[in-house]
């Protein structure tokens, strides 16, 4: 998809050389992609101590 950003030029430049991305585009993706990830493990957290697993891992890892 084909989008015009008025991004600050600064700010992308110091962006290319924190990440050695070459292109802008490349820098652009990358930073949504991080966004995405974060953004998915933060509402995993939530779950964190709600979810209640009856595992025997002795039983898993085939212990006697």
């Amino acid at each position: 998809m084909r989008t015009t950003l008025d991004l600050p030029d600064a700010l992308i430049k110091q962006a290319m050389k924190a990440s050695h991305q070459r292109t802008k585009t490349s820098v652009i993706i990358s930073a949504l992609q991080d966004l995405v990830r974060k953004n998915k493990l933060q509402q995993l957290k939530m779950f964190k101590g709600k979810v209640d697993l009856d595992v025997d891992l002795d039983a898993l890892r085939k212990r006697t």
